[in-house]
C-alpha cells in the first residue's frame, strides 16, 4: 500500500468529507493512479481545480503519482497570475456561454435576463449536457458533481447555493460577469435573441391595455413571444441592481 499526503485549498473544501477539510491528510492507495482521477475519487470534479503542485512542483492531471508525495489542489486563481506553473484548468472562454442541468430552471432564467446565452430544457439527459457543453464550448453549471467528473467537460462549475438568486450571485462572482450583464436582450422563455418590432406588427397580440399605454415592444427571434415595459419592469431592475450590488461586495 503507497500513501500520499494531500490537501485542498479554499472552496474546493466544500466537496471533502468533513474529517478532510482544511488540513492536510494521508490517503492510501494501490498501482498506477493518475492525479485527476485520485482528486476526483476524494469528491472534488476536475473542472474545478487550477493548480496542482507535488513536492512543491506544478503537474498536470496525467501525473502519476508516486508514494509518499506531497499535494496541494488549488482552486481556480481569478486575481493571481500563475502563467508560468501548470495551469490545468483550460484557459477561459472568450464569451461566457452557459448549459445548465434540469435541477436550475429559475437560474436560468435569471442569466437569460441578465443576457446570457443559456441553454435550458427540463429533460436534457447527463450524457447530452456534457456533449453540449464539449461541442459548443459552453460552461457546464449542475449541482452534481459526478456530472462534471466526465472527462470531456472541459468547463464548469457545481453550484453551491440552493436559492436561484443567490446562485445567481455566485455564478456572477465565480465567473466575473458583473460587467458582461446586458439586460433584457434574450428571451427569457427560449434563451433567443430580441430584437425591436413596430407596435403595429404585434397589435393584434396585445392585451387591450398594453395597446394603449405602451409604444415600445421587442420581440424573440426564434419564439416570437413579444416583450414590452409593463408594470413588472420596475421590479426586474430592481432584481437586477440588488444582485450585481450584491455580486460586487466582496
Amino acid at each position: 500500500m503507497k500513501h500520499v499526503q494531500l490537501r485542498f485549498y479554499a472552496e474546493l473544501n466544500d466537496f471533502l468529507a468533513p474529517g478532510k477539510r482544511q488540513a492536510a491528510f494521508s490517503h492510501s492507495f494501490k498501482g498506477r493512479v493518475s492525479i485527476k482521477d485520485m482528486i476526483e475519487s476524494l469528491g472534488v470534479p476536475h473542472t474545478e481545480v487550477d493548480l496542482i503542485l507535488v513536492n512543491g512542483q506544478s503537474v498536470g492531471f496525467s501525473y502519476l503519482v508516486q508514494d509518499a508525495d506531497h499535494v496541494s489542489v488549488y482552486p481556480v486563481f481569478e486575481a493571481l497570475d500563475i502563467t508560468p506553473l501548470v495551469r490545468v484548468r483550460p484557459r477561459v472562454l472568450r464569451e461566457p456561454r452557459f448549459v445548465l442541468d434540469t435541477h436550475l430552471g429559475k437560474l436560468s432564467t435569471y442569466l437569460r435576463m441578465l443576457g446570457f446565452d443559456t441553454l435550458y430544457r427540463n429533460d436534457f439527459l447527463d450524457e447530452e449536457l456534457a456533449q453540449i457543453a464539449s461541442q459548443e464550448g459552453r460552461i457546464l453549471l449542475t449541482r452534481d458533481r459526478g456530472l462534471l467528473k466526465r472527462g470531456i467537460v472541459t468547463h464548469g462549475y457545481c453550484v453551491r447555493e440552493k436559492n436561484p438568486r443567490q446562485q445567481l450571485i455566485e455564478v456572477l462572482r465565480r465567473f466575473d460577469l458583473s460587467q458582461a450583464v446586458v439586460p433584457y436582450r434574450r428571451c427569457i422563455r427560449c434563451n433567443g435573441l430580441l430584437e425591436p418590432v413596430a407596435k403595429q406588427t404585434v397589435i393584434d397580440r396585445l392585451p387591450p391595455k398594453t395597446e394603449s399605454y405602451y409604444d415600445e415592444f421587442h420581440i424573440c427571434q426564434e419564439c416570437k413571444q413579444v416583450y414590452w415595459k409593463g408594470s413588472h419592469y420596475q421590479r426586474m431592475e430592481q432584481f437586477i441592481a440588488g444582485a450585481l450590488q450584491e455580486a460586487e461586495t466582496a
